[in-house]
């Protein structure tokens, strides 16, 4: 594969997105592949020293490139350039809405996506609780969350941290998500819909195949 840069900041994350098109947050079955394998070991955890827990927020914050969880259900970056590719492919040329008419999509997933499109951008908490998901109610919130943005209707906006009396964060920061035509601009997302499912994923594999210097069946494997 070819060797990416050292990530040491969230220019350079967003400078490498943009570059290749696409990269996963954790190791995967490519070695050398992921924000964690290219990040210096001295900017993880460290306190009072930025990391990739901080650029992930920012860049979630600044909407440059795409976050979420869009690599086998955990966490990766997209650029502009080739999420609609990947949007094309993963939502099989359909809305989420049109996706939910031909029995597609599931009542509890466009529970949360109806939430969502009214509301703009929504905490987690809140979109589970607007929805009456819990103990008593609907199941399988972190599921379905997951399973939107992996079919790239979701993305990640910022995250939230709660505040002491002091007005100091503490804590992991609470998801607030978004829709990827908020974050690229519907015109952006939908601008393959006119392709084929298929071709779009074969377009996007051989693009970052290319890049990459990766087989392509390895990386249809990875993107599926």
């Amino acid at each position: 594969m070819t060797e990416l840069p050292i990530i040491d900041g969230i220019e350079k994350l967003e400078s490498v997105v943009q570059q290749v098109g696409f990269l996963p947050f954790f190791r995967c079955d490519i070695v050398g592949y992921s924000l964690e394998e290219r990040t210096p070991p001295e900017r993880w955890f460290q306190k009072g020293v930025e990391g990739p827990w901080e650029w992930r927020e920012q860049a979630a914050l600044r909407q440059i490139i795409g976050y979420g969880k869009l690599v086998r259900n955990k966490a990766g970056f997209v650029s502009a350039e080739l999420f609609p590719l990947l949007a094309n492919y993963r939502r099989d040329g359909y809305d989420y809405d049109a996706k939910y008419e031909d029995g597609l999509l599931k009542r509890r997933e466009k529970l949360v996506m109806d939430a969502v499109v009214q509301n703009g951008e929504m905490l987690s908490a809140d979109i589970k609780k607007m929805c009456g998901f819990g103990k008593n109610g609907e199941k399988g919130f972190d599921g379905i969350l997951t399973g939107l943005q992996m079919q790239t209707y979701l993305l990640v906006r910022q995250f939230v941290y709660k505040k002491d009396k002091a007005s100091r964060q503490y804590g992991w920061g609470v998801g607030q998500y978004t829709t990827a035509e908020r974050v690229f601009g519907e015109e952006v997302v939908t601008s393959r819909y006119h392709q084929e499912p298929k071709e779009s994923f074969a377009e996007l594999t051989g693009i970052l195949s290319s890049r990459l210097d990766v087989p392509q069946k390895v990386l249809e494997k990875l993107l599926r």
